[in-house]
């Protein structure tokens, strides 16, 4: 049985409940809340969903960190293009 769901889970609710008792609302959630909490859940989901289907983690990285790119093999080909040109 693999265990890493129901600590991520719990580690999740542990957030949620520390967060609702900062912002001082009572848990369980009023109906409102807990359907405002749901419908944020599932258009995260959809979100990245939709953002990993356009885009691979090393553009998602690189988009976030201004451009910069964490794709070893580009890197390498870039700098052997600058060598190959710099000895011309």
């Amino acid at each position: 049985m693999d265990w890493k769901p129901y600590a991520v889970s719990l580690a999740i609710g542990l957030l949620v409940g520390g967060l609702y008792a900062l912002l001082n609302t009572r848990s369980p959630a009023p109906p409102i809340i807990a359907l405002l909490g749901l419908a944020g859940m599932l258009a995260g989901e959809a979100a990245v969903s939709w953002a990993k289907s356009r885009m691979s983690v090393a553009d998602a990285a690189a988009h976030c960190l201004h451009a910069k790119s964490f794709d070893v093999a580009r890197e390498d080909r870039s700098r052997d293009s600058a060598n190959t040109g710099s000895q011309a």
